[in-house]
């Protein structure tokens, strides 16, 4: 890896944080020596986007619980996290407001009855929005890497769906995949 490279994973995302005290950001940047942090700025019922709304399976105009953060890596915004949970799901738990949550989003998602057994990645580049530009501190013309993740549980009903907007610049996504 060279020096600033980022390298990340999806695996601890999905299986939990056991040890970590829920954050697995902050684990997997302390394991490569650095210091990983993230801000909730907002969290609360509202509509999704149609693209998340298709994945969750929602009928259009109904809403959903998000919860926006950003992530920080040695001090400096790294990636804008917005994470979507059916109503029926998340209404009136902590993935419906701004705390931190014990223990980590999925560790509340199994406690609550809902266990990820799947997850379905995809990785699109585009220009950064004005948005993404001004948190992400982007000039004019920046792309992002757009990363969408779908967890889905044993009956391949959709539990969460993750929007991501990273800098593609010393950013590296890194996939292993079991066959057989």
């Amino acid at each position: 890896m060279s020096v600033g490279e980022w390298v990340s994973t999806s695996v601890p995302y999905l299986a939990g944080s056991a040890g970590t005290g829920g954050d697995a950001w902050a684990a997997e940047a302390a394991a490569e020596g650095r210091r990983g942090s993230q801000r909730i700025v907002r969290a609360g019922e509202t509509e999704p986007p149609e693209a998340v709304a298709e994945l969750l399976g929602t009928p259009a105009g109904q809403h959903v619980i998000a919860r926006r953060r950003i992530m920080y890596l040695d001090g400096e915004p790294c990636e804008l996290t917005d994470t979507y949970y059916p109503l029926d799901i998340a209404a009136g738990s902590g993935l419906a407001g701004t705390a931190k949550i014990r223990g980590g989003a999925i560790r509340l998602l199994a406690d609550l009855g809902y266990a990820g057994v799947r997850a379905r990645e995809e990785v699109t580049a585009r220009l950064a929005t004005d948005h993404e530009r001004e948190q992400l501190r982007l000039a004019a013309g920046d792309p992002v890497l757009q990363l969408t993740r779908l967890t889905l549980d044993g009956a391949d009903r959709p539990l969460q769906v993750d929007v991501m907007a990273m800098p593609p610049r010393r950013q590296k996504l890194r996939y292993e995949i079991k066959i057989g």
